[in-house]
């Protein structure tokens, strides 16, 4: 199984990228991972955010393989402890034959044509966070589950 996280709008700020890659790194120890981003939409101010929401939704669907199995990172999704999501990963390692596709919404969320497409969603928080951060605390829990599955010591309970 590979793992991909689809990301709308590139990360701007340094410090975030030098940790991103740093984790994705790390990451290629333990299973195929790629951070895939999705160009920012031109002249989002003559657009409504359900415009914008349908626009992005449009570049995630043209993204997602037939096959993929598909999860919004979504405030209104499941919530997972770290040891949670590692087992979690653990057993869609074993049901999921090729991409396990995670997908951080634009600003104002998913259209209603990629929730219709997900399996799922989980949540990171019930917290808001910037996209550039999101892309971080998922590729480091990501790492986490793969340490904790492994019996490293990088996670302590």
């Amino acid at each position: 199984m590979k793992i991909v996280l689809l990301a709308i709008g590139k990360t701007d700020a340094s410090y975030f990228l030098e940790a991103i890659r740093e984790y994705e790194k790390r990451l290629h120890h333990y299973i195929p991972f790629e951070l895939q981003i999705i160009p920012d939409i031109k002249n989002v101010k003559n657009l409504t955010h359900d415009q914008q929401k349908e626009k992005e939704g449009e570049m995630i669907l043209k993204n997602i393989l037939q096959g993929d199995s598909v999860v919004l990172l979504d405030d209104k999704g499941r919530k997972f402890t770290s040891v949670q999501f590692a087992s979690y990963i653990e057993k869609k390692t074993h049901v999921v034959n090729k991409r396990m596709v995670f997908i951080i919404g634009g600003p104002y969320g998913f259209s209603e044509t990629v929730y219709n497409r997900a399996d799922e969603k989980i949540s990171l928080s019930s917290m808001t966070f910037s996209h550039q951060m999101v892309r971080l605390i998922f590729i480091e829990q990501l790492y986490r589950a793969m340490t904790i599955l492994n019996n490293e010591p990088y996670h302590h309970e």
